[in-house]
C-alpha cells in the first residue's frame, strides 16, 4: 500500500507539472476539511473553490514592473467570486449604487479601493463572517492564469473578454463571457479590478516567492484585468494576465470594480 499511494502521488505531481502548475499534496487532515468546491452567499455572490498551487507569474518580454517571471507558490487554498461585484450585489450590501452605467447584473463601477474595503466590512458584518476579502495580486494573476493552463494573452479576446472592440462604450452584465479553465468570468476586460496589495513599480525582484502579498506600504494600489474602453492598440496590453496598473486607493472611474475573495 505505501508504494502505491507514493505511484499515485508521483503521477499527481507529474500532471500537475505538465500543466505548468504544481498542485499541493493533500494530507489525511486536509482531506478530511475539503472544502466545498463552489458556494453561493446570502446575496447571490457566488465563489469557486482554489487550490493551494505553484505557478509562474509576472513576463520577462512586456513591462518592467512585471519582471522578474518567477515561481510563486500559494501554500493556502482559497475562495475566488466566479464573476465581478454585481451592482444588485453592491446595493444589496451598501445601499446605493455608484455606477455611471446602471443594471444590476453589469459589474458596479466607479468605485475606489477604499470604497470596495468598506463594502467588504460590511458584507462580513451582514455575513456574520470575517473572512471576506480582496484577493492578492499574486491569487489573482494565479486565477486568471488558472495555475497555468492559461495563456498571458488571451487567443481570442472577443471569446473573454468585453473591449474596446466589442462593448458598444459600455460595461455589460457579467457572466456572458466564456470563462477560463477554472470557471471564472470576466477575467480580462469589462472593468479593471482593484487587488489588495500596494504597487511596487520595481517588479517582483524583492517579493517572496511564498505567499506573496506586496509591499508593506506604498502610494497607490494594483488594479488588474483591463477594462470595457480599452481598444485595439490595447490588446496585446492590457488584457494581458501579468499587466499591472496602479493607481492612488481613493480614484474613483466607470471602468474600475472588483471581485472578492474568501479565507477558508
Amino acid at each position: 500500500m505505501p508504494l502505491i499511494k507514493a505511484v499515485t502521488l508521483n503521477l499527481r505531481l507529474i500532471l500537475a507539472r505538465v500543466l505548468h502548475c504544481t498542485i499541493a499534496p493533500r494530507t489525511a487532515t486536509s482531506q478530511q476539511q475539503t472544502p466545498p468546491r463552489t458556494f453561493t452567499n446570502s446575496i447571490g455572490m457566488k465563489f469557486v473553490w482554489i487550490d493551494p498551487v505553484t505557478f509562474r507569474m509576472g513576463s520577462d518580454d512586456k513591462n518592467p514592473d512585471e519582471k522578474p517571471a518567477h515561481m510563486v507558490t500559494l501554500s493556502k487554498g482559497f475562495y475566488l467570486q466566479t464573476t465581478e461585484v454585481t451592482q444588485s450585489q453592491w446595493e444589496a450590501v451598501m445601499g446605493t449604487n455608484p455606477s455611471q452605467f446602471k443594471g444590476p447584473d453589469r459589474p458596479v463601477e466607479t468605485v475606489s479601493w477604499e470604497d470596495a474595503q468598506e463594502f467588504l466590512k460590511k458584507l462580513n458584518a451582514k455575513e456574520k463572517d470575517s473572512r471576506y476579502r480582496l484577493p492578492s495580486e499574486a491569487e489573482w494573476e494565479c486565477a486568471c492564469r488558472a495555475g497555468g493552463q492559461e495563456p498571458d494573452e488571451a487567443a481570442d479576446l472577443d471569446e473573454v473578454a468585453w473591449w474596446g472592440e466589442n462593448s458598444s462604450g459600455a460595461t455589460h452584465p457579467v457572466g456572458q463571457k466564456q470563462p477560463n479553465a477554472w470557471g471564472l468570468f470576466d477575467m480580462r476586460g469589462n472593468v479593471w479590478e482593484w487587488v489588495e496589495d500596494w504597487y511596487d513599480g520595481g517588479g517582483y525582484a524583492k517579493s517572496r516567492r511564498l505567499d506573496p502579498t506586496g509591499p508593506g506600504s506604498g502610494d497607490s494600489r494594483v488594479l488588474r484585468g483591463g477594462s470595457w474602453d480599452r481598444g485595439p492598440l490595447a490588446r496585446s496590453v492590457y488584457f494581458r494576465c501579468a499587466y499591472r496598473r496602479s493607481r492612488w486607493p481613493t480614484y474613483r472611474l466607470h471602468n474600475n470594480g472588483f471581485r472578492c475573495a474568501r479565507t477558508f
